[in-house]
């Protein structure tokens, strides 16, 4: 991983933070590889029960770094599958979602294009009334090609997202919400996500990722393979350590003592 991401890990709970404030967190080279690192790191750390995904200084994410992409970029090839189902591009965002552990992304300020798809990975978007944000790849000619459209069918309406897509137009934490592109609007995005990611780590950290998995293969299942699909999950959840220590802390109010 380099400088362009951080990751601070306390209390069960991992801050990332991408970390170039002085572009307002753009896409560059350098920022698509820091992120894909700091995402297959936590795949793999120990403990970490909750994200909080977040941006330095003025902005979550302004979406690409077009000087530095028009210069070359990154060089990844768009149609080879280099990551799994996705490219470099679509990782950044499809990381998120692909995590084991809930991911909170807390949005201030501007969150255009790409960042709002690497937004829209995470599993819950705390965003602050004034953020700005944009589908804003129209506007360079592009289409939305980084997970946008895979992670926006399921919460967006169609013809709003046709809209804002073929338009490019700006919109306001407030009217992300009522759209389905955020969770809640918050005045502190941040300190709120961190809140929820603090009461996720005081659950069973199985029984979470158990949940996490179903919300993500449920979507393109029908109703008899969801129903089995819950059952095997709570098969492997119920009568564990984990499940049983979620019992006997509650009867006797007391902190819970989880393993990971």
């Amino acid at each position: 991983m380099n400088d362009r991401v951080s990751i601070t890990i306390q209390d069960h709970v991992a801050d990332v933070r991408l970390n170039r404030p002085d572009k307002m967190n753009a896409l560059d080279p350098a920022m698509f590889e820091g992120i894909v690192a700091a995402g297959e790191r936590l795949r793999e750390e120990k403990g970490v029960r909750a994200v909080v995904l977040s941006g330095e200084g003025r902005a979550f994410c302004a979406g690409l770094d077009m000087a530095s992409m028009a210069s070359g970029g990154t060089g990844a090839p768009l149609i080879e599958r280099t990551h799994g189902t996705a490219n470099l591009y679509q990782k950044v965002a499809m990381i998120w979602r692909e995590l084991p552990m809930p991911v909170i992304a807390a949005v201030h300020g501007i969150c255009f294009g790409g960042g709002l798809q690497i937004a829209s990975g995470a599993d819950m978007r705390i965003v602050s009334p004034e953020t700005l944000l944009s589908i804003m790849e129209m506007k360079w000619g592009l289409v939305p090609d980084m997970g946008g459209y895979a992670l926006w069918r399921r919460n967006v309406r169609e013809d709003v997202l046709r809209r804002l897509t073929f338009t490019n137009a700006e919109f306001n934490g407030r009217e992300a919400v009522e759209w389905g592109f955020a969770t809640e609007v918050q005045d502190a995005p941040l300190e709120r996500a961190k809140a929820i990611a603090a009461t996720i780590a005081d659950r069973n950290p199985q029984a979470m990722r158990e949940a996490k998995t179903l919300f993500n293969g449920s979507v393109d299942l029908d109703e008899a393979e969801i129903l089995q699909a819950e059952s095997d999950a709570q098969a492997r959840v119920i009568r564990q350590p984990n499940q049983i220590e979620a019992v006997m802390s509650q009867m006797e109010k007391r902190a819970a003592n989880w393993t990971d």
